[in-house]
């Protein structure tokens, strides 16, 4: 690695000049990631007369759920693409111009090609997240104490481009047109593709090549597998636009949920028995186990925002301010602002009670952030009650839920890739990772059919709907704060293994 890519002190807030390239394209990215997502359901359960789809709110959740979960759950064979064939550079590149052409594509108003924009956006965010993340990563020599610093100011990027994205491409959504808006997140993609094209000198050869590079006939094997999938996912999908066969999207998020978790033990249990772990590895595995848990629990309620939220934000919370009305999608900004102004605080919490002899087990920490983002569901239970009786309700209840899971948000995910990164057998320290991002992928297809429950025709069933999650959470929570006193035993010796810790992933919401 040349000397620029992690050395040069004089670039961005005394960090690598690269790390401005990469700060501004992923703030476009999440811009127009977040913006576009935050449309999705409002636009699919619109009325035809709205110039929505007129999907069903069971249908457009599940396909929110499907859409979300194969965002995370691609960036696995996108990671693998860099390593073995592109190089993070080219594969950033990439994803973006796919990620671009894909709102593009939904910017078209034309509903037959919904779901190709769709496939197109979670594609190349799939080639694009997991790799601008690991770029941060090489800017750096492995014992810069930059670091650290440095994703936070990077993973700031990510909540100033989410703010953006919301705002932008919200309003122009809700009040000028559906495909305005996604039109809009076109733009952000662009202006994000045209400003790390002109920067990428400052990367100098971080993640240029292939670390891993296939061999001249693997790699041409590979691409020839990668055509394969790519064609047979093109006739499935034009089978579907042209009516020849029918898909039930619940039914298909029903299956991916499943195979998403059988997927997980698999692979899991096949570390565990066939790794040749010591004894303190398999340990330090079932600790890791609960952060997974939690992890998938956590993401099943937190990622209602996008959908139940997002729709009981638009037809039960009293929006008006004088005579101007309140896009529904602005609600989701309050979790990017509380990052923002909570994140610095919860740094710092750690760091004190650590200096007080007080650390608690990864998984109490977890359990801590489960049972506060639970009770965000417990404001919901009350404000639904009053949506029952035909009443719009005030903004604070949204505002407070969305506040109390932040606080959960940033108790939990930092918390869970530092378990993650420290609790993986070495040798296995990357393929834990991608095993634990599948926790994303099966959280974001539960949250997604349990919105389907939202029903808009019979709003006395909400608050029971907020209370199951509420209740569920909460209990998940208490087993594995009981569990994690005796898990602290099992943490314990991870530091005297010397294990390196992996780079930091990127978590689904904006704390990373």
């Amino acid at each position: 690695m040349s000397s620029n890519t992690h050395q040069n002190s004089a670039g961005f807030f005394g960090h690598p000049k690269g790390l401005s390239t990469l700060f501004f394209t992923e703030m476009w990215e999440r811009m127009s990631y977040y913006g576009m997502r935050a449309l999705l359901v409002l636009f699919m359960t619109a009325s035809l007369q709205e110039e929505g789809l007129g999907f069903t709110v069971a249908a457009a959740a599940a396909i929110y759920g499907l859409y979300t979960g194969a965002v995370y759950f691609l960036g696995l064979p996108g990671g693998w693409i860099a390593d073995r064939l592109l190089g993070g550079q080219k594969t950033v590149w990439y994803g973006g111009i796919i990620i671009m052409c894909g709102h593009i594509v939904l910017a078209i108003p034309n509903d037959s090609t919904f779901f190709v924009g769709l496939m197109l956006v979670a594609s190349g965010t799939g080639l694009l997240k997991p790799n601008i993340s690991a770029l941060v990563g090489h800017l750096y020599a492995s014992d810069d104490v930059r670091r650290d610093s440095g994703y936070a100011i990077y993973y700031m990027g990510i909540n100033l481009g989410s703010l953006i994205g919301y705002f932008i491409c919200g309003y122009f959504g809700e009040s000028v047109g559906w495909h305005w808006g996604f039109g809009a997140a076109a733009v952000g993609m662009a202006v994000g593709l045209i400003q790390y094209r002109a920067t990428i000198g400052t990367l100098g050869d971080a993640s240029l090549k292939p670390e891993n590079p296939l061999s001249e006939k693997g790699a041409k094997r590979a691409w020839q597998v990668i055509g394969a999938v790519i064609a047979v996912v093109a006739v499935i999908a034009a089978l579907a636009l042209t009516g020849k066969i029918t898909i039930n999207p619940v039914v298909i998020a029903q299956y991916v949920a499943i195979a998403f978790t059988l997927t997980f033990f698999a692979y899991y249990g096949f570390i565990y028995f066939a790794g040749q772990l010591t004894d303190a590895e398999k340990k330090r595995m079932w600790a890791l186990f609960l952060v997974c848990l939690a992890s998938a629990c956590f993401w099943s309620g937190f990622e209602q925002a996008g959908s139940s939220l997002n729709l009981f934000g638009r037809d039960y919370t009293d929006r008006l301010i004088g005579a101007f009305e309140v896009p529904a999608s602005w609600f989701q900004s309050a979790n990017a602002f509380f990052i923002i102004v909570l994140s610095p605080f919860f740094a710092a919490l750690w760091i004190n009670l650590g200096k007080r002899m007080i650390t608690p087990s990864y998984s109490m920490k977890c359990a801590i952030g489960l049972i506060i983002m639970a009770s965000g569901f417990l404001v919901m239970f009350f404000a639904a009650q009053y949506a029952a009786q035909g009443l719009k309700v005030a903004p604070y209840w949204l505002i407070t839920t969305y506040f109390l899971h932040t606080v959960g948000e940033l108790c939990l995910s930092p918390v869970a890739l530092s378990a993650v990164s420290k609790l993986s057998p070495r040798r296995f320290a990357g393929q834990m990772m991608g095993v634990f991002v599948l926790t994303y992928s099966i959280g974001n297809i539960i949250s997604g059919l349990l919105a389907g429950n939202f029903d808009p025709d019979n709003i006395q069933e909400l608050p029971n709907l907020y209370l199951q999650i509420a209740l569920f959470s909460i209990g998940i929570g208490i087993i594995l704060a009981l569990v994690g006193l005796k898990s602290k035993v099992w943490e314990n010796g991870a530091e005297d293994d010397h294990i390196e810790p992996v780079e930091p992933a990127e978590a689904p919401a904006k704390t990373v």
